[in-house]
């Protein structure tokens, strides 16, 4: 198969022997025709690790995927306790990424993750995903892959990007919400699937305050933008227009400012994904107005 993305020859690790992508979910939610819902090659015919979290025999791998989260999210002050990945996870949704042949891993992962040597496959990459109780929308819980921990000359390009890209085309997820940290580089990965709109912009109820919820319609040409495939900014000036303001997320006065504008139902509002891209992570950013 000619996929699009093995034109790129960054993107080889994706469809070598080495490497697959995996399924970690309970057998009663399993999506029952993964990947129908979008035009989009990049995962076709690859072959998938499937594993089932409430056997026993996946627990090494379960650890694996646990441990790689805590390394990266630790340090932050937001590690997923263990029975919050079990109860709130695993159980009403499935996690995704990519897996390693475990004989052949770098030794810059080896030495980062102290894997399992009786595992054939090592996680190295991790996405959790919720159904919610809105129609057809989905929560994006947690995303974080080896990338955030070994040295940029090992790392594997677009890994954190394409994690969530083939947990979303999976599941055939058309509408997906989830939460960041305003200034965090994670703002520019997740407004690059879709239109993206801004449901919190000021959230105390969060550990962190200056957390961000965002709500997004999915749109795979936003995804073939990550690698130079398609440009949506054209796109986005048809169907959005500047409010007239912008946010400093570096002020809570800001932060809260438009929150309130969002509780008294002056949007909805978005962000630009090319505007984000393109500036400084700290810079003011222009809020959009659907035309």
């Amino acid at each position: 198969m000619n996929r699009e993305l093995e034109k790129n020859p960054r993107l080889a690790w994706m469809y070598g022997q080495d490497i697959v992508p995996y399924v970690f979910v309970r057998q009663e939610n399993r999506i029952q025709q993964p990947g129908t819902a979008f035009a989009l090659d990049w995962f076709q015919g690859l072959n998938h690790l499937w594993l089932n979290p409430l056997n026993m025999s996946s627990r090494s791998f379960g650890d694996q995927i646990m441990k790689m989260e805590t390394m990266a999210f630790g340090p932050s002050g937001m590690p997923m306790p263990r029975w919050v990945f079990y109860d709130c996870a695993v159980m009403p949704g499935f996690v995704a990424g990519f897996a390693h042949r475990t004989e052949t891993l770098p030794e810059a992962v080896k030495k980062i993750l102290t894997v399992d040597s009786a595992n054939e496959w090592t996680p190295i990459s991790l996405f959790i995903i919720i159904p919610s109780m809105g129609e057809g929308e989905w929560v994006a819980h947690n995303l974080s892959s080896v990338n955030a921990l070994i040295p940029k000359e090992h790392q594997f390009y677009g890994l954190g990007f394409l994690t969530k890209a083939f947990g979303m085309w999976h599941a055939n997820i058309e509408s997906c919400c989830g939460m960041t940290q305003w200034q965090s580089p994670a703002v520019r990965l997740h407004s690059h699937y879709g239109p993206f709109e801004i449901l919190t912009s000021y959230t105390p109820l969060h550990s962190y305050a200056r957390t961000l919820t965002y709500r997004l319609k999915t749109n795979t040409e936003y995804w073939r933008e990550f690698f130079g495939l398609a440009r949506v900014e054209q796109d986005f000036t048809q169907y959005f227009k500047p409010a007239g303001f912008e946010v400093d997320t570096k002020q809570d006065a800001s932060l809260q400012d438009l929150q309130n504008r969002i509780e008294r139902g002056e949007g909805p509002f978005y962000l630009s994904a090319t505007e984000v891209r393109k500036k400084p992570l700290d810079a003011a950013l222009t809020i959009y107005l659907p035309r």
